[in-house]
């Protein structure tokens, strides 16, 4: 650890212990400005959190000789949804519905518009086979299932959240079905040295958690003050602020693998992170508690919808995103936004 992010974390820490202990100035402007702050230390609290937790849960696996294949495919894409799952369940446990599917929803579509129209500026992006024929379908069918669980029932019930574990089972299933064909992505190993004692590796898993449980607690409950103070709602905020931050480490990894010509996966490691997002995270919260589905959230879901068969469109003649794609896919998230942001103050 350089430096650099030893003097971040420090701040971090620093802003986060003074979230809990009443000597901040009770001043609007002062009380806004360092909810501002929380939310950024949240945001990194849970990024941080993530990458350690599976950065050490992957090599206590190849400790036990764990295959890479069975490692990629479960520590590693759960470990990349922990920021919207933790976000989304204290969200869910603390009432604010809002954030828990405005977080989701609002992931899926700025991965979609917003960190493929990015990437494919950079570099145009192809597709895999199995992607276009598979898992781009499955993840419209799969938010197609979102609207209609949540439309009917008004809420999504521990029913509907038991439906998308089932249905997650059986998305790993063909994921290692497919890996084993040969037809998924190859996952680098997980290098593993004399300094990787059990001991050490057990403390990191532990501290990971940690950071994501506290990460998302401060950045749930900045987020609900600034969205209270500045007249936003709470899904505006889900949609947007609470959004952007857990898909952060999608947009840097995406666009930074776009300029180094790594772009052979990007579209599928973004499609299947929209599944995980609806599969996974809404599946547990729903499970844990039910969760209220608003009206507004209708309209949202739609533009998901839209939004995956606008990029299955993109790609299907080509068999790659280009930068003319990108564009159109940029302009229709700038277009959302101002549509969002004009409903939310009209």
């Amino acid at each position: 650890m350089n430096k650099k992010n030893i003097v971040i974390g420090i701040l971090v820490v620093i802003a986060i212990a003074l979230s809990y202990v009443d000597i901040i100035p009770d001043n609007n402007v002062v009380q806004m400005l360092f909810n501002i702050v929380l939310i950024v230390a949240g945001f990194y609290m849970l990024i941080k959190g993530a990458d350690i937790f599976v950065e050490a849960a992957s090599k206590i696996a190849t400790k036990f000789n764990i295959p890479q294949m069975v490692i990629g495919l479960t520590i590693v894409a759960f470990g990349t949804s922990l920021p919207e799952a933790a976000i989304s369940i204290k969200g869910a446990l603390s009432g604010n519905v809002g954030i828990t599917i405005g977080n989701v929803v609002g992931s899926n579509i700025m991965n979609i518009l917003l960190i493929l129209g990015v990437a494919s500026c950079l570099a145009a992006l192809p597709i895999k086979k199995n992607t276009l024929k598979i898992e781009m379908p499955f993840v419209i069918f799969v938010t197609v299932l979102l609207l209609v669980l949540g439309m009917f029932g008004d809420n999504l019930s521990r029913i509907d959240g038991v439906i998308f574990i089932v249905f997650m089972a059986l998305f790993m299933v063909y994921l290692v079905v497919s890996a084993k064909k040969g037809e998924a992505d190859d996952e680098e190993g997980t290098e593993v040295t004399e300094k990787d004692t059990m001991l050490k590796l057990v403390i990191l898993v532990v501290a990971g958690i940690i950071c994501i449980v506290i990460g998302s607690n401060v950045t749930v409950d900045a987020a609900s003050f600034v969205a209270t103070k500045c007249g936003m709602s709470n899904r505006l905020i889900g949609l947007t602020i609470v959004a952007f931050g857990t898909s952060l480490p999608e947009l840097v990894t995406s666009a930074t693998a776009a300029k180094r010509g790594k772009v052979d996966i990007a579209i599928g490691n973004i499609v299947g992170s929209n599944i995980f997002n609806i599969l996974f995270v809404v599946g547990v919260c729903a499970v844990i508690t039910p969760v209220a589905f608003e009206a507004a959230f209708i309209k949202d879901t739609v533009v998901a919808i839209v939004a995956a068969i606008m990029l299955l469109l993109c790609v299907v003649k080509n068999k790659k995103l280009t930068k003319t794609g990108g564009i159109i896919m940029l302009v229709s998230y700038a277009v959302y936004f101002a549509y969002i942001l004009y409903m939310n103050y009209r």
